[in-house]
């Protein structure tokens, strides 16, 4: 059970050492508030992107200038962006939040899908088979879409906790690219071979793997600035800086809101 609390009248919080500026309006702090004034608003943009990313440029192989990825990567750097600034704004237990959130909106989508492509066509309607080969996605894309994403998100939102408090809030780059290198390792180890490991070539899904990773880890350091400022108007909306210094790190544990 995370606590979520205020540190009670007169107890020192831990977290207050990482205070580089008392006076910048932003409170170095291990307890969160009770509200957030945007903390919705990114909830929102980070389910509707990954919901987007995996109903539209999933299935895509594409190769540019000699490249082959999944089409899907087109969506990462937003994605990726929100991801970040859930973790660091406003703590692993919100962002756990929103991973589940976005995890029930994936398999409601997927269940959606199926039901909606079952689904008998009328006799004047001739478009079945083009809808069947857009959204009839197979049930290993739909688990490896689902699990990987499961995976990766908790694991980069885990490595960039830790990294904030090893970091004691410096270096955010570090962290950024650090939680993209590891977060998503796993889940491109996990989706492609789930989803296309005996469609594909093996050839194909190794090259998707590494080109995908490696896509992503440099579309992070470059997208690093732009990482920077949405975080730093963020914490000076929001008022606080964040660290996880007593979370339960379980994806399973909940979230009490005071």
């Amino acid at each position: 059970m995370e606590n979520t609390s205020p540190a009670s009248a007169g107890a020192v919080d831990p977290a207050a050492a990482f205070d580089r500026d008392p006076d910048d309006g932003i409170q170095a702090t291990s307890h969160a508030p009770a509200h957030f004034r945007y903390y919705d608003l990114v909830m929102a943009g980070f389910v509707a992107i990954l919901l987007l990313s995996n109903l539209i440029g999933a299935a895509k192989l594409s190769t540019v200038a000699g490249f082959t990825f999944g089409a899907g990567i087109l969506f990462f750097p937003l994605g990726y962006v929100i991801g970040d600034v859930l973790t660091e704004v406003y703590g692993y237990a919100r962002a756990r939040r929103v991973i589940w959130t976005g995890f029930g909106a994936l398999t409601f989508m997927a269940f959606m899908s199926y039901v909606v492509v079952a689904m008998p066509p009328a006799d004047s309607w001739q478009g079945q088979a083009a809808y069947e080969e857009v959204f009839g996605s197979t049930w290993r894309i739909v688990v490896a879409s689902i699990t990987a994403f499961w995976a990766g998100e908790f694991v980069n939102s885990f490595v960039m906790a830790k990294m904030k408090v090893l970091t004691k809030g410096r270096m955010l780059w570090t962290r950024t690219i650090g939680s993209t290198f590891v977060g998503q390792g796993v889940d491109s180890l996990i989706f492609y071979p789930i989803a296309f490991l005996g469609i594909w070539t093996t050839q194909d899904v190794l090259t998707v793997i590494v080109t995908n990773w490696a896509l992503k880890v440099g579309w992070e350091a470059a997208l690093t600035p732009v990482t920077y400022v949405v975080v730093n108007k963020l914490k000076k909306a929001e008022g606080v800086d964040l660290f996880d210094l007593d979370t339960d790190f379980s994806p399973f544990a909940s979230t009490k809101e005071a």
